[in-house]
């Protein structure tokens, strides 16, 4: 009995009963209120408070703000006080810190240095994934990850981590000419070759890790957003229980789920690409 009573941790409580308040207080209004229709506007709300001024705060700010203190309130509880036998939040964590450690860290970097870099690789993974996933908690709605703010944050961060790690196994001239001069080619082709590495391996890197991120998040967004909207629309001004209701209903389940895939995939895309351009910066053409 006192066994079964103590089967869940208090973080799983606490989220419970959070999402059970925002769920409650978004309820009246989403039964009541004429169905939002998503639009350009989504990525642009209304600011909270501090209209005009630096310290702006709107709802994508907010949902950054809850996203990340969820993140290392789950993470900070499971590293405390692990368990000899894991319950169910325990153990996914645990897998899938244990599948990013070994199917990408330890599998692109190699054992010694894949060791080194194993914690950078699953934090880009968790932050990335508790950004995307804000787009389908009640109340927020809408992904972290869908203004070009937070991609280009974690781009940077990773643009910073693959160049770091380059100059200190290379040196800075050594990183430079090992990204820009590939071996091998005659001396006149350096001048048509080294601008191209120059763009593709110091500048296109962050762009593409940012639009990637960002593009995959906005669509995700609009095509969730479109779903709930049009479920709405139709109990509004049909029988609830009509055909096409329930079949809009239904894709609106699917969509979740769809969206659900699509913030671990797109997190996992992240983290390979910042894991291979380490790989690439540390090691010679």
């Amino acid at each position: 009995m006192r066994r079964g009573s103590s089967s869940k941790p208090l973080w799983y409580w606490v989220l419970l009963i959070l999402l059970l308040v925002v769920i409650a207080l978004t309820a009246v209004p989403a039964f009541t209120q004429h169905p939002h229709q998503p639009g350009i506007g989504d990525f642009f709300p209304s600011a909270l408070f501090g209209e005009g001024t630096f310290f702006e705060f709107n709802r994508l700010t907010l949902a950054r703000v809850v996203m990340g203190v969820l993140v290392c309130i789950v993470l900070l509880a499971v590293a405390r006080k692990p368990k000899l036998v894991p319950g169910r939040g325990q153990m996914a964590v645990e897998a899938i810190a244990e599948f990013i450690r070994s199917n990408v860290a330890l599998e692109l970097l190699g054992p010694t240095r894949g060791r080194k870099w194993a914690g950078f690789v699953g934090f880009a993974f968790f932050a990335v994934l508790a950004m995307n996933l804000a787009g389908i908690l009640p109340g927020i709605n809408i992904a972290a990850s869908s203004v070009v703010a937070v991609p280009m944050t974690f781009a940077v961060i990773s643009y910073i981590a693959f160049i770091g790690a380059g100059v200190k196994a290379h040196g800075i001239g050594g990183f430079l000419k090992s990204q820009l001069m590939p071996p091998g080619l005659p001396k006149p082709m350096y001048i048509l070759i080294t601008p191209i590495e120059f763009l593709s391996n110091l500048i296109v890197r962050p762009v593409t890790l940012t639009l990637r991120l960002l593009c995959n998040m906005v669509s995700g967004h609009l095509l969730l957003g479109m779903t709930y909207f049009g479920t709405a629309a139709l109990l509004q001004g049909m029988n609830a229980l009509s055909t096409a209701g329930i079949l809009t209903g239904a894709a609106m389940v699917v969509m979740t789920a769809f969206e659900v895939f699509v913030a671990f995939l797109q997190a996992y895309i992240f983290t390979i690409l910042t894991t291979v351009y380490i790989k690439l910066s540390v090691e010679s053409h």
